[in-house]
């Protein structure tokens, strides 16, 4: 790479997958096979990726540390460099540079139940730590998922969602808001937090992820508090604050803290020394 920070990586769009209503997930490969064996990131981080003439987006990493020879982002058409992105096709080169920010410690996870609760698209950056924990599943103790969107037509991978239903050694609880089911929908209907509440996982030897939109992120820190989870092992994103990815612009900060350079991943604890700006 050269010493310009700004420069990014040549990918070319090798796959494009419609997960829901204006959300895609693109899958990357690096033009330049030298580059992308020598990339590595991990669960957490996130990336800049860019429409050239248009500008660029940041996006977390939706794919696997443990799984080489791309990388995928998922996004949802929003403003005018998402809409570039979403007009792209398969075989069209982009430009990606990362990876940014802090990373989810999973490895100190090793041994403990996991629980997971995701809204919406903020499914993609959990997505992530997902398969890497399940990717090495032995390592982790009892598997919940947590997922709800505000209609059956909103939830994103659902193919994914159908393995992990299936599987054994996880236990997914889907859930869509009051009004967003369907007559064949056989998943909760409810709000996350209180499905969540609901089912009410244990707190003993668990850490608990999550991410959604902030209001959602609010209600949900309660609950966990009440069924007795720890600051200390809540973890959570604040990938919507990302700008630069750098620290260098400003957008990021909160308080004295730059998301960009200290996080994206958070502890509920480490929010609560914060300006309560996120």
């Amino acid at each position: 790479m050269s010493d310009n920070i700004y420069l990014p990586y040549l990918v070319t769009v090798e796959k494009i997958t419609e997960e829901a209503p204006g959300v895609k997930t693109f899958r990357l490969k690096f033009n330049n096979d030298e580059e992308g064996k020598n990339f590595t990131f991990r669960s957490g981080q996130f990336a800049e990726y860019s429409v050239f003439g248009e500008g660029e987006s940041t996006f977390c990493i939706a794919s696997p540390h443990t799984r080489k020879g791309y990388v995928e982002c998922t996004f949802r058409q929003a403003g005018r460099v998402t809409t570039a992105l979403s007009n792209l096709e398969e075989g069209a080169t982009m430009g990606f540079r990362g990876p940014y920010g802090n990373t989810f410690p999973i490895d100190d996870w090793k041994g403990k139940n996991l629980v997971f609760i995701a809204g919406g698209i903020a499914l993609p950056p959990m997505r992530s730590v997902i398969w890497a924990c399940l990717d090495n599943r032995a390592d982790y103790k009892n598997f919940s998922i947590f997922y709800g969107a505000k209609t059956v037509g909103d939830l994103v991978y659902k193919s994914e969602l159908e393995e992990w239903q299936n599987r054994p050694d996880v236990n997914l609880y889907q859930t869509v808001d009051p009004g967003g089911d369907t007559p064949e929908w056989k998943g909760e209907v409810g709000f996350v937090p209180s499905i969540v509440e609901k089912i009410a996982p244990s707190a003993e030897n668990t850490i608990a992820v999550v991410c959604g939109p902030p209001i959602m992120i609010k209600n949900t820190f309660p609950v966990l508090k009440k069924l007795g989870f720890a600051d200390e092992h809540i973890f959570t994103t604040l990938e919507n604050r990302m700008k630069c990815g750098f620290g260098k612009c400003g957008r990021c900060n909160v308080g004295k803290t730059y998301v960009c350079k200290d996080g994206p991943v958070f502890t509920a604890a480490q929010l609560a020394e914060m300006p309560n700006e996120y």
